[in-house]
């Protein structure tokens, strides 16, 4: 078992993953990157003469080559032949390949130092859920056990194909209370070391491991400018002028019907997901409504029963100045108080007043409920 140590992490550059997400690819090298650009360069000069002067025959049948294989090169499938000896295998990536489109992705808001690393199964959410704390537990026991590192779980994600994201970081606690999460670069190096990559794949089963890191300004700025393999430059600068917003999204390119098949998928994964969200969201505001119901009819039942009791607090408060005052002569106050209610009572009893209307209203009441 390695015991868990970070080295000075190497040299990497984020490259972005023409798919979904964003990948982590090791720095090619000057020479590296002549030698492949030497080589792009022959294969499009190939290219060009297959589908356009093949030299196999020397008569008429080299023309209905050009025609076959410009087919097999606007399909993105299949085998050409630039003359007797000299092939060229066409991908969806041939500039002459017509099924490419340009779309749009979230750039990923994490940081280096936020620390996140996914693991992606081949396995079903709930599979990844049920052995949560034996994946932990493997991994502590990957870090060395020591007491100091703790493995949180930030996140689990169901993929498209049964497949799963977990998404996890290492924390360190020193003895002295501060705490900190490595990150992401030199979580990624360590798990890809080759007996820990190994014991991983064998024990967790795990299919991938990506780094949740975001581009650079250079690294954005760099992958915006240069056109990818087989997209038409001037098809990548309108993506980048139509793009709604630039802030938050990045141009990928999709590049055959197995990228567009690929999207599409990943599209109806978060759909589902959104309207699962969606659902709990409306059964939560239904609870929350049944709960708001329940409130007023408890507020309206406290309501009167508080106007019950005030009515009964004024009574024995009237029965209790009843009997303080009683033996005493009646004061100015309340003598001025009886004439003005004697005075209510009259008008309320006048022929012509509110005891009238009050005794129609009572007889239609009656009368509609004969």
């Amino acid at each position: 078992m390695a015991s868990f140590s970070f080295s000075k992490p190497t040299a990497t550059t984020t490259s972005l993953g023409f798919g979904f997400g964003f990948g982590s690819a090791t720095g090619l090298g000057l020479n590296s990157i002549q030698q492949q650009q030497l080589q792009g360069s022959d294969n499009l000069t190939n290219l060009a003469t297959c589908v356009s002067v093949p030299v196999i025959f020397g008569d008429e049948r080299d023309a209905l080559i050009a025609k076959w294989n410009q087919i097999q090169a606007f399909w993105g499938r299949g085998k050409g032949y630039c003359s007797q000896s000299n092939t060229v295998t066409f991908t969806p990536e041939n500039p002459f390949c017509r099924f490419k489109a340009v779309g749009y992705s979230c750039m990923p808001l994490s940081s280096n130092e936020d620390g996140l690393v996914s693991f992606i199964f081949n396995k079903k959410v709930d599979e990844i859920s049920h052995y949560q704390t034996q994946i932990i537990d493997t991994l502590s026991k990957l870090l060395g056990n020591k007491t100091t590192l703790s493995v949180c779980v930030d996140a689990v994600k169901p993929l498209p194909d049964d497949k799963t994201e977990l998404i996890f970081y290492i924390m360190e606690r020193q003895t002295t209370g501060i705490s900190r999460r490595f990150t992401a670069s030199d979580v990624y190096n360590f798990l890809h070391t080759p007996n820990i990559l190994s014991q991983l794949t064998q024990q967790l089963l795990v299919h991938q491991i990506v780094p949740k890191v975001g581009l650079s300004n250079e690294q954005l700025n760099n992958y915006l400018e240069n056109a990818p393999s087989g997209i038409d430059p001037f098809l990548w600068q309108q993506a980048k002028l139509d793009n709604p917003e630039p802030d938050s999204l990045i141009p990928v390119p999709m590049v055959g019907f197995k990228e567009l098949h690929q999207r599409i998928k990943h599209q109806a994964q978060q759909t589902h997901l959104h309207q699962t969200r969606l659902k709990v969201i409306c059964d939560d505001l239904t609870e929350l409504q049944v709960k708001h119901a329940n409130m007023q009819a408890k507020s309206e039942q406290y309501k009167r029963k508080h106007r019950q009791l005030s009515h009964q607090i004024l009574k024995a408060m009237v029965k209790q100045e009843v009997g303080r005052k009683m033996g005493y002569a009646i004061q100015a106050d309340e003598e001025q108080l009886r004439v003005n209610l004697e005075a209510v009572h009259t008008e309320l009893n006048a022929p012509t007043q509110f005891k009238v209307d009050l005794n129609l209203c009572c007889k239609t009441y009656v009368r509609k409920q004969l």
